[in-house]
């Protein structure tokens, strides 16, 4: 079966299925889920033939990859003495980090691979999305997606295409995680939170029963784990396709209070949990939620160096204590190359609000994972700068995150979801689940200490 994954409602403009002509472009003209195969000029970027094997590289027993690229070397490092000469394939989120953090803060480049793959069977679903799949309701929804659950629009003709297939991009299944949240303080200081997070789809839930979850994208649980203050709360999520008419549902389990109560506020700009307000509810994922309070304009494409291929930063052989610095992650650990990513600006529409009243955002074309975001405030000044450390999963055939980092530039601190280094295990993929785990009802016996 195919997984329904993570999808949101856009800007009031039509958006619609392609021509069977344009459909073949997929998997000969371009990879099968819709990037250029072909390389660029000069070579710098390569031609894509297929990603990593599950083979790449050897899998230990908490499930953590060895990296494939352990050998390589940088080629340059950008740093704020020479950033300048590389401005034009930087965002200015990157650039104000080195004026921000001059003598520490840069940007280690390495050889370009193109390692995102996937299962045939994902690829020839997004060929069905691209033939079917149709924007309603002013984007809110999806008309035809029902065949084919991912990458909804493969051969995307403006920005809200783009945003709706890092939304509906192929995670590996159901999926649970062990993985961290921690905010250093201005001189490094941090306190770890931990959580196991699990996500199901409608489609792997067989007791779901026929006919039930129809504009469900993902069930969503959050436990906290520690530190034992929260330990035992419990966050439950059911995520629908056009959240402006079915709102998302939420739910909270206080653990101290023993109750459950509905969360309508766990969406938009309200505070991420355990975040120290470094970060919102939508900064989940580089970006999700109800998108209905923003404008989406497609720049284009264009090459920039962004992080990828990040198997150093997700070794099972560091601790904590090595990645976190005063102001950002240490840098020696990450890994950034040249890739094409498609530019789309998003802006407040006229009479809503958001705290970002801009996000300017770029997204992978081999994997369609947003890279990089910059998040700018109501003066229109830039305030957070976003960085998702991308990671192809080779052995389950799946792109993800190693880390989500979002830097305020204004508070010389950042909130870093998603390191599971010093944790039990890896991401598990293709998870077992069952759909009375996700109710309200359940969260009780899920928050148990």
């Amino acid at each position: 079966m195919l997984a329904v994954f993570l999808g949101f409602s856009f800007a009031n403009i039509s958006v619609a299925k392609v021509s069977v002509d344009e459909a073949n472009k997929l998997g000969t003209n371009l990879t099968p889920i819709g990037a250029e195969k072909t390389g660029n000029t000069d070579g710098t970027i390569p031609e894509w033939i297929g990603g990593l094997p599950t083979n790449a590289g050897a899998v230990d027993a908490k499930g953590f990859l060895s990296d494939p690229f352990a050998s390589e070397q940088p080629l340059f490092t950008i740093t704020a003495a020479n950033a300048e000469q590389y401005k034009d394939k930087l965002s200015a989120g990157q650039l104000a980090m080195f004026k921000r953090y001059p003598e520490t803060y840069k940007i280690p480049v390495y050889p370009t691979h193109r390692s995102a793959a996937l299962p045939d069977e994902i690829y020839a679903a997004a060929k069905t999305s691209a033939l079917n799949t149709e924007g309603i309701d002013g984007g809110n929804g999806l008309k035809g997606f029902g065949d084919s659950r991912f990458y909804a629009f493969p051969i995307p003709k403006n920005g809200v295409e783009v945003v709706w297939n890092h939304t509906t991009r192929y995670r590996g299944g159901n999926i649970k995680r062990q993985i961290t949240r921690m905010q250093p303080l201005e001189n490094g200081a941090f306190n770890v939170v931990s959580f196991d997070d699990e996500i199901s789809y409608p489609v792997y839930l067989p007791d779901l029963g026929k006919g039930r979850g129809e504009n469900i994208l993902y069930y969503f649980i959050q436990k906290v784990k520690s530190p034992s203050r929260l330990s035992g709360d419990v966050l439950l999520v059911h995520e629908t396709i056009d959240q402006v008419k079915e709102p998302r549902m939420a739910w909270l389990y206080n653990a101290g209070q023993r109750r459950v109560r509905r969360a309508p506020q766990v969406a938009y700009d309200a505070p991420a949990p355990a975040a120290d307000g470094l970060a919102t509810m939508d900064n989940y994922d580089m970006f999700n939620g109800a998108p209905n309070r923003y404008t989406w304009a497609l720049i284009g494409k264009k090459e920039m160096y962004i992080p990828y291929n990040s198997h150093k930063l997700d070794s099972p052989n560091l601790e904590y204590k090595d990645i976190l610095r005063a102001g950002h992650i240490n840098q020696d650990l990450t890994r950034y190359e040249l890739h094409r990513v498609w530019e789309v600006v998003a802006k407040v529409k006229p009479g809503e609000r958001h705290i970002y009243a801009t996000r300017h955002m770029y997204f992978d074309e081999d994997s369609w994972q947003l890279a990089l975001v910059d998040h700018y405030d109501n003066r229109g000044q830039l305030w957070r700068v976003g960085e998702g450390h991308m990671q192809q999963y080779y052995s389950k055939q799946a792109p993800g995150y190693t880390a989500e980092v979002l830097y305020d530039i204004s508070s010389g601190r950042y909130s870093v979801m998603g390191l599971k280094n010093e944790e039990e295990q890896s991401i598990v993929f293709g998870a077992q689940a069952a759909a009375a785990r996700y109710t309200p009802a359940a969260l009780r016996r899920v928050g148990v200490r």
